[in-house]
């Protein structure tokens, strides 16, 4: 899939999952804008892409505030002359139980995830609306956005917050030709690596150079931070201009449409609900299957114990 002339900004890409995405886009002919907090992490991110003959500028910025946005996209045109993609990367965590979590965890984490992509989709739009040639927005979400998480109040609330921009603005921006989608990734990144149950299997596929188990790959879905990649190529292209407004999922072997929220059992009563009407059908009628909720445990099978 080609990129050629396409302009993408990724933010959050100095390693890990943005580096992939990065990479990616280079190799299929972007000129990619690499960002990250850490200067040295951005530096070696650029000199990895050119010396695989892909084209790349740096921008060490921490997101969340709007100069910080507009400096990127100020970037991508002052080195490439234009904009045409962007992928809202950057994170951190401040992993917290709700009666632990400081009101600094909360809002750094919200600063980052929420405002940052807030910040740098604006910046982006106003670039590729003044542009008059479309574009692409593509926002990195998580299954704790869309499931919820133990002990991450302030990363599911920011991630379910993403999830809900990507459809607002796939609404406000399609008249542009501007298309916005929602990534949900799982891949081996120094976050999985300390889920128990996938450790051990990590650390041996590091260790050997073997692919992961296909329970793993498939079941889970997990996999290396390239088996993400090839979603964030495509969500860019021209292949996906009628692509707009979803959540999709990517890792391992496994791709996967989330569904948006919607009413999944409806009841009427004349002139209204009491509670007591409320108590008297709620398990039998509208809350008899009630939704499960936060990320379900790994099921590691028998023969990988």
């Amino acid at each position: 899939m080609e990129l050629n002339g396409k302009v993408a900004i990724v933010t959050g890409s100095g390693r890990g999952l943005g580096l992939a995405y990065a990479r990616a886009l280079a190799a299929a002919g972007a000129a990619v804008v690499v960002n990250d907090v850490d200067a040295q992490a951005v530096d070696a991110a650029v000199e990895q892409i050119t010396a695989a003959g892909g084209r790349a500028a740096g921008a060490v910025a921490a997101v969340g505030e709007t100069a910080a946005a507009e400096e990127l996209v100020a970037t991508a045109v002052r080195a490439f002359g234009r904009l045409d993609v962007l992928v809202t990367n950057a994170g951190i965590l401040r992993d917290r139980v709700l009666w632990k979590m400081t009101d600094e965890d909360f809002d750094a984490v919200v600063k980052v995830h929420l405002r940052g992509t807030f910040t740098c989709a604006r910046a982006a739009a106003v670039r590729m609306r003044e542009q008059g040639e479309g574009g692409r927005i593509i926002l990195i979400g998580s299954p704790a956005g869309q499931r919820g998480n133990f002990g991450q109040t302030n990363y599911a609330a920011a991630k379910a917050g993403i999830a809900a921009m990507a459809r607002t603005w796939a609404l406000e921006l399609a008249r542009s030709g501007i298309t916005v989608n929602a990534v949900v990734p799982v891949a081996a990144t120094e976050m999985t690596k300390t889920i128990p149950a996938f450790a051990p299997f990590i650390a041996e596929s590091e260790r050997t150079g073997a692919p992961l188990p296909k329970w793993l790959r498939r079941d889970e879905g997990l996999g290396t931070v390239e088996d993400v990649a090839g979603l964030i190529t495509f969500l860019a292209s021209d292949a996906a201009k009628d692509v707009t407004g979803q959540a999709i999922g990517i890792g391992g072997d496994r791709l996967a449409l989330w569904a948006h929220p919607k009413e999944k059992a409806v009841a009427f009563a004349d002139g209204g609900w009491s509670a007591e009407a409320i108590a008297a059908q709620w398990h039998t009628g509208v809350g008899a299957e009630p939704e499960t909720y936060g990320i379900p445990a790994p099921d590691v099978p028998e023969a990988a114990k």
